[in-house]
Order: structure tokens, then C-alpha cells, then sequence
């Protein structure tokens, strides 16, 4: 019979988590002391406490690893929960990589540039949204033949909101497409966020579809100053092994009356490459 120090010492584990396993049930000790209440173990109990280590290992919970030990679980269900652990497993190093990625590139920016770059993109979900729009159609993509298109938009839009008694509404978010017409013109979507049941003239209200997965930066002042903000987004993109799939969305986070102090999110629709 071992000491619970000694059994501890075979099977290098600390006597704190011996103990902790004989409270759930999960390895009790071959005998206690009635009097003292010292803990004694066998040496077949060995072979027990390097099962439930090895379980432990594989990221199974101590109530699974004792289901597996009493043999409450039969073989097709440890089959399962070992290709769920798996899966698991799987899905943790993909994150993991993608990090690795992320702080390779964000090493690769500063010795190429000298500093920490001020533009940060996250990658994250867009959900889905409902929105009052009117849209029109631009020349180009190109800030000088977006600017004079959307502006009277969303004139227009708020004007109509507000003549149909909506409140609420807002913040902007304005979206874009290709017309379709071989010449580089884009389709503009200036839309505001609606409450549900609204309904003004003139003014299509839709659900803008969720993006699953969108690269985010936020751009500060003018968007005629967009191009240095789109240009770092552009190239955490191809850096971190994604691949765009549409044209950005901008969300209007803040627009106060001088351009130099909005704040907007640019939200560009990405798969992995």
C-alpha cells in the first residue's frame, strides 16, 4: 500500500488532485485510516490514475472521463466523443494559425514601415440589418464619382423619412454593386437602419442580408480620404490569407457637420483564399 504522498509521487500527480478525484468518485483510495483518515493506494491503482490522465490529456471533462472509466460509454460513443475532440482540436489550430498569421503580418508592417500601424482590422460577422434606401448610379467606384451621388441620396432619403413621420432612424449604411453595364459604373445604395413596419414614399425599406464573415477597419474623417484606409485593408487581406468577395459596406457610425470628424466602418465581404 502507498502513502497518498508516495502514490502521488508514482504517477506525478500533486496529493491536491488526488484528492479532488477521490471527492468526485473518480479514483477512490484503496483504504483510509479510520482513525486518522490517512488515505492508503494500491499499486494496481496505478494503472486507473494513468487512464484518467491520459483522458484528461486528450480535453475530456473528469464526469467524461469517469462515464469512460465505469464503461458507461460503449464503443460507438467513445468513437463520437473522439471525433468531436477531434473536431474541436481541429478547429482550435485553424484559429491558432490564423492568429500566427495575424502577428507574422503585424511584425512584417512594422520592420517594413518603422511602427505600429494605426489602422487595425478585425475580421467578424455582419448581421443582418433592415434599412430604408434609394440608390442611383456613379461613373466609378472612385471617390470623386461616389461623393456627388451619395450626399443628395441621403438628402433625399431623410427628407422622405422624415415627411413620412419616421423616428429613429439611422445610423447610414451604404452598400454598392456593379450596374451592369460593361463601363466601370456602380450602382450607390445610400440606406439609413429602420425600426419594422416602416413605410415611406418613394423609399424602398429591405433586409440587408448578414455577412458571414467581413475584414473591418474604421476610417476617420473625409471619405474622399478613404483610398490610404481601403489600401491597409486591402493588404491585411492578402496578407492573412483571405481572398474578397464583394464591395465593401460602409457603416456611418458618426457624422457630425465637418466630414473631417466622421467615424465609419468599412466592412469588406471576405472568404479564405
Amino acid at each position: 500500500m502507498f502513502t497518498i504522498g508516495d502514490f502521488a509521487r508514482h504517477g506525478r500527480v500533486s496529493v491536491r488532485m488526488l484528492r479532488h478525484y477521490d471527492a468526485v468518485g473518480l479514483l477512490r483510495p484503496a483504504h483510509v485510516d479510520p482513525y486518522s483518515g490517512y488515505r492508503f493506494y494500491s499499486a494496481d491503482q496505478l494503472a486507473r490514475l494513468n487512464r484518467v490522465i491520459a483522458l484528461k490529456d486528450l480535453g475530456f471533462t473528469l464526469e467524461q472521463v469517469g462515464a469512460i472509466l465505469d464503461e458507461r460509454v460503449d464503443a460507438a460513443e467513445l468513437r463520437g466523443m473522439l471525433r468531436l475532440r477531434r473536431a474541436e482540436l481541429e478547429t482550435a489550430l485553424d484559429e491558432a494559425r490564423t492568429r500566427l498569421a495575424q502577428v507574422g503580418a503585424r511584425l512584417r508592417a512594422i520592420e517594413e514601415e518603422g511602427h505600429m500601424s494605426t489602422h487595425d482590422v478585425v475580421a467578424k460577422k455582419i448581421p443582418a440589418v433592415r434599412i430604408a434606401e434609394l440608390s442611383a448610379v456613379a461613373a466609378g467606384f472612385e471617390p470623386e464619382a461616389i461623393t456627388p451621388v451619395i450626399g443628395p441620396l441621403y438628402d433625399e432619403l431623410c427628407d422622405r423619412l422624415a415627411a413620412a413621420g419616421v423616428t429613429g432612424f439611422g445610423p447610414g449604411i451604404a452598400y454598392y454593386e456593379d450596374a451592369g453595364k460593361g463601363d466601370g459604373s456602380i450602382v450607390v445604395h445610400a440606406g439609413m437602419t429602420v425600426p419594422e413596419g416602416t413605410v415611406a414614399e418613394g423609399v424602398e425599406v429591405r433586409v440587408l442580408p448578414a455577412i458571414e464573415e467581413a475584414a473591418t477597419i474604421v476610417h476617420r474623417g473625409s471619405m474622399d480620404d478613404i483610398l490610404p484606409t481601403a489600401q491597409a485593408l486591402a493588404a491585411w487581406i492578402d496578407t492573412n490569407g483571405y481572398r474578397s468577395a464583394g464591395y465593401a459596406r460602409e457603416l456611418y457610425l458618426e457624422c457630425p457637420q465637418d466630414p473631417a470628424g466622421w467615424v465609419t466602418e468599412i466592412q469588406e465581404p471576405v472568404t479564405r483564399a
